[in-house]
């Protein structure tokens, strides 16, 4: 990865006017006009950039330490005073049959920038940057504004996976009555896993955005601006409102595909049971016909009709224990 494509800078200066850069010395200029406001995104190269976060911003290393690896941490807001650490998911898209991923997103907020940190290609940051480009509304108004609109855009992301989670869920509840088989109940376990991880990147950001909304970091958050993390939060109330909801239709369909498994499992029971029942006695009728009498120690066996009479009384037995299993409706 280049250093131009790693590293992107939006800077509004005193005057008002947007430069971009792409280098750690556009990077320095920026954050010493106090009176501008720099946003810096990085794709993260942890080597370049942790230093970077070092020497240039002197981030605390712990905050370093959990934007450079690359493990997925859970979302968290840390104060340190002059700033704010911010750990969030951005979900990727999602797609019909596959596990549900996410990508951790990590914002430092200062008095004038706003950095923003990801392993991977994150679609909404993408369209606010582009966004940021065409009005200069979204930079003019200070970091606290900006940081809004880069979370909000990731949870946007959220309610348009909920929606599809659950136009498969009513798909699934369909086929199930239709045909249930193994791979039909594999596609509800892995629905039942996507609506656990929806729930378990929304729920601690849920609390992230109380916090901002109840002005505790007024020095970085302003009042007018904490009324708009507010209306994220109620956000992603409503999306983990609608994950319970999924959740609950996932277990409805895994309930449902396990009652007609079992109801026609009952039903192959019931036939198989009935067929054992009849042959039952035919079987018991051949064998005491086929043991070892002389013809003149057991009646019938010498006599040209001994055959067809021991065949005529196994069908009337079978055919007499069919009807009367059909008129108790067993079969």
């Amino acid at each position: 990865m280049t250093e131009a494509h790693r590293i992107r800078a939006l800077f509004r200066n005193r005057e008002g006017t947007l430069t971009e850069g792409s280098d750690q010395a556009f990077v320095q200029l920026a954050l010493a006009d106090e009176a501008g406001m720099l946003w810096l995104d990085l794709h993260l190269v942890p080597e370049l950039d942790g230093h970077m976060l070092d020497t240039v911003f002197k981030f605390h290393p712990l905050t370093i330490e959990d934007s450079i690896t690359a493990r997925v941490d859970p979302a968290k807001i840390d104060d340190h005073g002059e700033y704010i650490f911010i750990v969030a998911q951005a979900l990727r898209p999602y797609e019909r049959g596959r596990e549900l991923t996410s990508t951790e997103v990590d914002f430092y907020i200062g008095r004038n920038y706003v950095v923003s940190i990801h392993l991977d290609e994150v679609p909404a940051i993408e369209a606010l940057r582009e966004r940021c480009r065409r009005d200069d509304r979204l930079t003019s108004r200070g970091p606290d504004w900006l940081l809004h609109g880069l979370l909000d855009a990731l949870v946007d992301e959220y309610l348009p996976i909920v929606d599809a989670v659950d136009d498969e869920i009513d798909e699934l509840e369909a086929r199930v009555i239709q045909q249930p088989d193994t791979r039909l109940l594999q596609e509800i376990l892995q629905v039942k896993r996507t609506a656990l991880r929806l729930r378990r990147a929304a729920t601690p950001q849920r609390e992230i955005m109380n916090r901002l909304s109840r002005n505790e970091f007024s020095s970085l958050i302003s009042a007018e601006a904490a009324v708009y993390y507010r209306d994220i939060y109620d956000h992603l109330v409503r999306v983990e409102y609608l994950v319970e909801a999924v959740r609950d239709l996932a277990d409805g369909a895994l309930q449902t595909y396990l009652s007609v498994v079992s109801n026609r499992l009952n039903e192959v029971m019931k036939v198989l049971t009935a067929a054992a029942t009849i042959f039952l006695p035919l079987t018991l009728i051949s064998g005491i016909y086929g043991m070892n009498f002389a013809d003149n120690q057991f009646p019938s066996f010498g006599a040209t009709w001994g055959f067809a009479a021991v065949v005529g009384t196994m069908i009337t037995v079978a055919v007499g224990m069919l009807t009367y299993f059909r008129w108790r409706d067993w079969i």
